[in-house]
């Protein structure tokens, strides 16, 4: 049965902000939590991008749900060993409700330290290698290592986690559906798609998790919510492979000047409406996913989790 999941958009909320939405979902009968790991978001509008693992530090005080990454970039800005350090103490925190979900990076995050930013093959490439080390790290040992893009000496995790991170990789395309089938323990995706879904699967994927996230705006008024998720999230329109190689917010924005309300209110399901929105959910269920997060884009946030309980939850445990 799949499980229902809230999403937290780093990129739009300060961290207190975050946690007080994930009590609120965890009031409203949530399964779980995802978190967006940012260094920028992706418009001025957003305006927001706390440091993910102090977020989740806090986050193991006050929910009891699994908390994943959605997702980290292990590989350029921070180093794989750092980032095996930061997930071991968040496992810990959380009593080992914790699953680090790892993609391929974003120009718009990795270059800010001047970083040369690569082509696809060699960052999937890097990603291995960063998972490689990862899970050596969180075996406790000591761990000495020399590959083509990473150097670890006598490097111990000494608060290492009580059984190892399970690492889902994120694949919108197919050759990162193939190493998430190949190397991962799960899946992750924004995607109905079925294509991918395939790849994964027939590359090693075959029964393990799949995660999905997903964004909503509710409010009172679908024209209202539109102009809402147009505003904060036109970004969601932009096509291919735009989202890894823009470099600024500033690029985004002058490229999402390109995207109108129309495109944003087709894409995100909007408004009052019970149907819509769990038609788009549904739309994950039937691909196979086995944990959807929902994230509410926009103010309306007490709102939305209020309507999550007595509505949206119920509907999409019925369907």
């Amino acid at each position: 049965m799949t499980r229902f999941g809230c999403f937290l958009a780093c990129e739009e909320w300060g961290p207190d902000d975050l946690v007080s939405q994930a009590v609120m979902a965890q009031d409203a009968g949530f399964d779980s939590i995802a978190i967006s790991d940012h260094f920028h978001p992706w418009n001025d509008e957003q305006g927001q991008s706390p440091f993910v693992w102090g977020v989740i530090g806090a986050l193991s005080r006050e929910i009891d749900l699994p908390v994943s990454t959605h997702v980290t970039c292990p590989m350029i800005r921070i180093h794989p060993a750092i980032v095996a350090h930061a997930a071991a103490t968040a496992s810990l925190q959380l009593g080992g409700r914790f699953v680090l979900g790892v993609g391929s990076g974003e120009a718009l995050n990795e270059q800010v330290l001047g970083d040369r930013w690569p082509l696809t093959a060699e960052r999937l490439a890097m990603m291995e290698e960063a998972i490689e080390v990862m899970r050596a790290l969180w075996s406790g040992e000591v761990v000495t290592h020399r590959g083509p893009h990473y150097t670890v000496e006598h490097a111990r995790l000494y608060s290492a986690p009580e059984s190892t991170i399970p690492v889902y990789i994120s694949a919108l395309g197919p050759q990162a559906a193939e190493l998430a089938g190949q190397v991962g323990d799960g899946f992750v995706t924004t995607k109905p798609d079925s294509d991918t879904i395939r790849i994964f699967e027939e590359a090693g994927g075959r029964g393990k998790p799949k995660q999905a996230s997903v964004k909503v705006c509710f409010g009172p008024d679908r024209d209202d919510a539109v102009k809402t998720a147009h505003r904060l999230w036109a970004n969601t329109g932009l096509a291919g492979e735009l989202a890894q190689e823009l470099r600024t917010p500033e690029h985004f924005m002058q490229a999402s000047e390109l995207v109108d309300a129309d495109r944003i209110g087709s894409k995100l399901s909007c408004g009052p409406d019970l149907e819509e929105h769990r038609r788009t959910v549904q739309q994950y269920v039937d691909a196979g996913m086995d944990e959807v997060f929902i994230g509410q884009v926009g103010p309306l946030q007490q709102q939305f989790f209020q309507f999550a309980k007595q509505e949206l939850l119920p509907a999409l445990r019925q369907s």
